[in-house]
């Protein structure tokens, strides 16, 4: 039999105990596994045959833990096999509990390494093992580790994100992404359970069993949720750190919230609902300014759904949420440095120059806050630099353009380019750059730009406390071979 290690059922995001399907999570026995209890249920039985209909797929990666979650067709029983080493997967976590989304906790994991895993009952395997099954944890905050992100925006119609998703894996080649940005309207049209296994699982179900996909929401993905209460498919699908699991502060809230990855300090914000009801933006301003006075990574990206600037299909001059955006939060996340925001809404393409301290209209823009005139791009001239500290300067990039596009004047005055064109956003952030590529769907290099800073040397990275010795890994983590800088004409 395999040795059963101290890795914990992990229910809670799910409001598993709120729905009734388990009366309390049980402590840890003699042996170090943690078994809910489940409800007497009277009509609780296995089925003779049981499939996988969702997943497995990764969330709320840290240095030390991972979520594995998928969905049987049938309540079934739950058991994920793991190692360092494909053919040794001498870990187990089980689950006796009949139940058809399955939600575990891997813990006590070595930072920076790699694992490959299966996901099953207890009599069998339902998925993997095999060399595309596996997950990365992520390094220590602090470390200057490269990583590669995937950004989309707007993705949520399947016939166009499956050219979006077939052109970026042939740009990368087979490389490992470590973790992908979701900008928003991932679902589409009203976000409902099937919605969002049409058009996030069935399209990027093979690259979300090794990447941990984080998102922020749309309007089209909330309307059968509700930020408030955290209920709907939105908040089923996803298991996000509300309590600062994976770094920064707590925001309470799986609306909002943010995560470390090694030197870079990620932010999610809701511009649909949270800056609106029921208590209006101020909540999310106390949280957003706790958490930049919290973090002191290299790198700070902001990622929502609705942009500051926008000339395409909606107007930033106009419209509440862009307008409310630019006004209330900009200020604060520039304060703190600041160095990308990225957001969907319009799709389109849209990248600002380097820029500082506009927070009014369109018309309202003086010289003095573009910080940098050029395309940002090394070989036609020079990256955008700067260092560290507030108001240095940022890029702000429309990105939503993954699955649909729509025209409009594209006149935006911060704008160094705008166009029309799906695809999706690379970023390498190796050493003192990002280096941010966006690939048309034809898989076309279309804009590449680097922001280059001036980072103080030899860092020293944040603890991440662990309760128990973290394992030896017997097999190196994938090589990555950073693709070199575009010649863009």
């Amino acid at each position: 039999m395999l040795p059963i290690r101290r890795f914990i059922l992990f229910a809670s995001t799910l409001a598993l105990l709120s729905l009734g399907l388990f009366s309390q999570l049980a402590p840890l026995t003699s042996e170090g596994a943690s078994v809910p209890t489940p409800l007497p249920r009277p009509d609780s039985h296995v089925a003779d045959t049981v499939d996988l209909v969702r997943g497995p797929y990764l969330q709320l990666a840290t240095p030390h833990s991972i979520l594995i979650r998928w969905r049987t067709d049938a309540p079934s029983t739950g058991a994920v096999r793991f190692g360092t080493s494909l053919n040794a997967l001498t870990d187990i976590i089980t689950s006796t509990s009949l139940l058809t989304d399955h939600v575990f906790a891997l813990t006590s994991l070595a930072p920076a390494s790699t694992y490959f895993y299966s996901v099953g009952t207890l009599d069998e395997d339902l998925s993997g093992p095999d060399q595309t099954q596996y997950f990365n944890t992520a390094p220590i905050p602090g470390e200057r580790a490269p990583t590669r992100i995937w950004v989309l925006g707007d993705s949520g119609y399947p016939p166009v994100a499956q050219r979006t998703r077939d052109a970026y894996l042939n740009y990368i080649g087979g490389q490992h992404t470590d973790l992908a940005l979701l900008l928003g309207d991932i679902s589409y049209e009203r976000g409902t359970d099937e919605e969002f296994q049409k058009d996030l699982f069935d399209v990027f179900g093979n690259v979300m069993k090794q990447t941990v996909f984080w998102p922020t929401p749309g309007n089209h993905d909330v309307f059968s949720a509700d930020a408030a209460t955290q209920t709907g498919p939105y908040y089923e699908v996803f298991s996000l750190p509300k309590q600062a699991e994976a770094g920064g502060a707590p925001s309470g809230t799986e609306a909002y919230y943010s995560f470390d990855y090694g030197n870079i300090h990620f932010i999610s914000l809701d511009s649909e609902n949270s800056i609106w009801w029921p208590l209006g933006p101020q909540p999310m301003i106390d949280w957003l300014y706790q958490d930049l006075q919290t973090t002191d990574q290299d790198w700070i990206i902001a990622f929502l759904h609705h942009p500051p600037y926008s000339k395409g299909r909606h107007d930033s001059d106009t419209e509440g949420n862009s307008i409310r955006i630019r006004e209330r939060f900009l200020p604060l996340l520039e304060d703190a440095g600041v160095d990308l925001v990225l957001s969907g809404h319009s799709h389109s393409y849209e990248r600002s120059f380097l820029l500082d301290g506009h927070y009014g209209t369109s018309d309202t823009l003086e010289p003095w806050m573009i910080l940098n005139r050029g395309s940002g791009n090394p070989v036609k001239d020079v990256p955008y630099r700067k260092e560290v500290g507030p108001h240095k300067g940022a890029v702000y990039v429309v990105a939503g353009s993954s699955s649909k596009l729509a025209s409009g004047p594209f006149n935006h005055p911060v704008m160094y380019t705008s166009f029309l064109k799906h695809g999706s956003v690379v970023i390498d952030a190796i050493d003192n750059e990002l280096r941010v590529t966006f690939i048309d769907f034809n898989g076309v290099v279309n804009d590449y730009f680097v922001i280059k800073k001036n980072l103080p040397s030899n860092p020293t990275p944040s603890p991440t406390p662990t309760s128990e010795p973290t394992p030896t890994p017997t097999t190196d983590p994938p090589t990555y071979i950073y693709l070199p800088l575009m010649d863009l004409h």
